[in-house]
């Protein structure tokens, strides 16, 4: 009886330390793509499978990481932060990619802009992407959000035919601005 209390206390305590450090490879992965001034300040989340989420650490700015789930078609390794107010988009479109069918995907995404449905980002928000493979061959890719922005309201091209900085699905919730090179 007097080794079962300590024996039950030292699994306990290495059960505690594995949680944790599972917790902090799931904090390190999600920064990944956080730009180096705001990572430590960044919220970290983990998405549920009902693309609602757990809060694995509370941040202090309104940067917000996660790494995101494979999805049909996806590149297995992809870790995303974005503004807070951006995770309801985030989520709805998180579900819509569950669509495997490429074609009855892009109709969803299409039904729910139609619809308004489909909320909008915060308007100048980044999204920072860093995907591949795996982290080693991983790239990163960086979007500026700007649903609605067309040439005429913001005088950017709507195609990367000039080489720089072009809005792309202008006009659209979606619109976005791209930046050649990330």
């Amino acid at each position: 009886m007097r080794f079962r209390i300590p024996a039950v206390a030292v699994l306990l305590a290495l059960a505690g330390g594995t949680m944790l450090q599972a917790q902090d490879a799931a904090l390190e992965k999600a920064l990944l793509a956080a730009p180096r001034q705001m990572k430590d300040a960044a919220t970290v989340i983990k998405w549920k499978s009902d693309f609602t989420y757990d809060t694995l650490r509370k941040g202090t700015n309104r940067l917000v990481c996660y790494e995101r789930p494979v999805q049909p078609g996806q590149q297995p390794f992809s870790v995303e932060c974005t503004s807070i107010a951006n995770l309801e988009r985030v989520a709805q479109s998180l579900k819509t990619e569950t669509i495997a069918d490429s074609k009855e995907r892009q109709a969803a995404f299409e039904a729910m802009e139609k619809a308004g449905k489909w909320t909008k980002p915060e308007f100048g928000s980044v999204f920072y992407n860093l995907q591949g493979a795996d982290q080693a061959s991983a790239r990163s890719h960086v979007t500026i959000a700007v649903p609605g922005a067309t040439k005429q309201t913001l005088g950017l091209p709507e195609d990367a035919t000039m080489g720089g900085v072009w809005i792309m699905n202008a006009g659209t919730s979606a619109a976005h601005l791209m930046t050649p090179g990330h």
